[in-house]
């Protein structure tokens, strides 16, 4: 094999195999409902298929399955230069349920309709699963060296907590991530239209982290007929109403401020910490991600308490959803505490938060990958509120970026779509994605 100049425009054979790869992996149906009764073997199917894919061109790959059908595939494509640290490119090939009756096409079938290819996964996340597979194809078939080593990883299990698939490697098969330094999956890349009709793509460059609560309150339990002023329940509604309708301080991350100053630099205009919420409302769609963003937040999701009605409960309980930013921990219980209240216990449960450099040789890479196909484009950092497998791999050492690069119509919701009714992705986004890809893998 011999390195190549990187080419003007990628192969059609490409874009036309990542289109047929997408929809083949929307048609198995590698749905994860969390419970291994009614598991399925979808995830193994769906990576039986990538790994006939890659072996048709010639490339070796690793099976992995800790727990049956839970499958994984790992394929390393080395780099002209060892010193090089290695990137990965990562998708979850499992998908969340998809009640049929709500779609207005079955959800399994990969139909194509309008110009958009419809299907469970479409978005999250069996568009850059599909895609991967279509690239390492591409190097293959063009004897292709890159820079550095090229680890293409297809994890199971990420929509229940990625217990089976990247949790699993980065502690089991601690060896397949070595030498690299940093990874390329979900949330970002996809284009938005700013009012003034510049197009903005968010990069995803920071995660937020899960603070999960479970509230317990204490009383006295007694007859619902009777006055009393020790009741749980009535305790645990009050401190839920508090925690609820809390607004915490915005925290101005380096993530923050590099997205603002790109949107100042694109909407011409200041963007004021005073007036923030006000002002995010002209990004329309995009505005509910950004918010959530700017501050930790915490959203009671489940209560349970009592057992008759008639009967006042000792006990009650709620779950809060809470969601830190980076360095943000200590200060979010502090808060929290004081916002409960005394009376209450609170069990914690956290999660990892991510922080991966908003400057560096990758970001210029995927910066000039995405103007090389839209010269109209500008990406901007953005801090994600949620989380994906890449904050597995952050417990490693690797840094993560969210950078599923699709070009899509203004009035096009991406981040709408994720676990929606009649999920979609207009297919000539799918094509922009693998030009980008392939610009920044061949730059690589």
């Amino acid at each position: 094999m011999q390195s190549q100049a990187i080419p003007s425009v990628s192969p059609t054979a490409t874009e036309t195999e990542a289109i047929l790869f997408v929809r083949d992996l929307i048609r198995i149906r590698s749905v994860n409902t969390g419970d291994p009764r009614t598991m399925g073997d979808g995830e193994a199917v769906a990576a039986a298929y990538i790994r006939e894919r890659l072996g048709e061109v010639g490339l070796d790959s690793i099976y992995i399955e800790p727990a049956p059908g839970r499958g994984n595939v790992v394929c390393r494509i080395k780099g002209s230069d060892s010193d090089q640290p290695a990137l990965i490119l990562h998708a979850h090939v499992d998908v969340v349920p998809a009640d049929e009756t709500e779609w207005s096409v079955p959800p399994f079938a990969g139909e194509i309709k309008d110009g958009m290819l419809y299907g469970r996964g479409a978005v999250d996340m069996k568009n850059m699963a599909g895609l991967m597979v279509a690239l390492a194809r591409s190097l293959a078939r063009d004897r292709f060296i890159p820079k550095r080593d090229i680890i293409f990883m297809w994890f199971s299990d990420e929509e229940n907590g990625s217990v089976h698939g990247s949790q699993w490697l980065t502690e089991k098969e601690r060896h397949l991530f070595d030498g690299a330094s940093e990874a390329i999956s979900e949330v970002g890349g996809f284009s938005i239209t700013l009012p003034n009709g510049k197009r903005a793509y968010p990069l995803a460059t920071a995660e937020k982290g899960v603070a999960r609560m479970k509230l317990t309150a204490r009383g006295t339990a007694g007859h619902g007929a009777l006055i009393n002023g020790d009741n749980a329940l009535t305790r645990l509604a009050a401190a839920v109403e508090r925690i609820g309708t809390h607004k915490f301080p915005i925290h101005r991350t380096p993530h923050l401020n590099a997205l603002i100053e790109g949107l100042e630099k694109l909407l011409g205009k200041k963007f004021d910490d005073e007036r923030l919420d006000e002002q995010l409302d002209e990004l329309g769609f995009f505005a509910s991600t950004i918010r959530a963003s700017l501050r930790n937040t915490a959203n009671p999701t489940m209560l349970n308490g009592g057992y008759k009605r008639n009967v006042i409960p000792s006990t009650a309980e709620a779950v809060i959803d809470g969601r830190v930013l980076p360095g943000t921990k200590d200060e979010f219980v502090r808060q929290v505490t004081e916002i409960v209240g005394p009376g209450i216990d609170i069990e914690w449960t956290f999660g990892w938060t991510i922080e991966s450099p908003v400057e560096g040789p990758l970001m210029d890479k995927m910066r000039a990958a995405i103007e090389a196909e839209d010269p109209e484009g500008t990406v901007i950092p953005y801090l994600l509120p949620g989380g994906t497998d890449n904050k597995l791999l952050s417990k490693i050492g690797i840094n993560g970026y969210g950078f599923v690069p699709m070009k899509v119509p203004a009035d096009f919701d991406v981040w709408g779509l994720f676990h929606a009714v009649d999920e979609r992705i207009p297919v000539d986004a799918l094509t922009f994605g693998v030009r980008v890809l392939g610009r920044l893998l061949r730059d690589s």
